[in-house]
């Protein structure tokens, strides 16, 4: 069997892992949805949920709450509206700014994946990290409070010499 470098090489694959470990979990959580027929793609739900949760939000707004760049909030809102979930209206207080909210079809898939199916999945989750639940997910929010603190390079970069890396460019 061959080695699994992203797991031995620790916290220098840290993100790659989480990366792998989270497409795993939403290529599963897609089987499930497609199993209770929902017409929504595994990484649209979380904007439908923001949307359920906090009401009808511009698009800065809704990319800030799921924690993605404009951009990629607004190919999802795109496809939203595409299957009927979504609706985009101009702000009223300023016509540059588009407001997202639900439909009533966007609505009542929320309800029904509130109700059938986000249960199921947040329990399987849950068994799958071994009951450690809330210390698992504190562990979580304290890497991702950390990340916004002092992104990487500039923890990297109080660790360089003051010189700085050399680089060795002899043949």
């Amino acid at each position: 069997m061959t080695e699994d470098v992203v797991r031995a090489l620790g916290f220098l694959c840290l993100g790659t892992r989480l990366k792998r470990i989270g497409e795993r979990l939403q290529a599963d959580t897609q089987e499930v949805i497609d199993s209770f027929d929902a017409g929504v793609v595994a990484s649209q739900f979380p904007f439908l949920a923001a949307l359920d949760r906090l009401g009808p939000l511009a698009v800065g707004e809704l990319a800030e709450a799921i924690g993605v760049t404009q951009p990629g909030a607004t190919k999802t809102t795109i496809q939203l509206v595409g299957l009927g979930f979504v609706r985009v209206e101009q702000s009223p207080e300023d016509q540059r700014r588009k407001i997202v909210g639900l439909t009533e079809k966007g609505q009542a898939v929320v309800d029904t994946a509130k109700r059938e199916l986000w249960p199921l999945i947040d329990h399987a989750v849950a068994d799958l990290c071994g009951g450690l639940d809330a210390p698992f997910l504190d562990q979580l929010v304290r890497i991702e409070d950390g990340l916004t603190a002092a992104p990487l390079a500039r923890r990297v970069g109080k660790n360089l010499p003051k010189e700085g890396v050399r680089h060795d460019t002899r043949a």
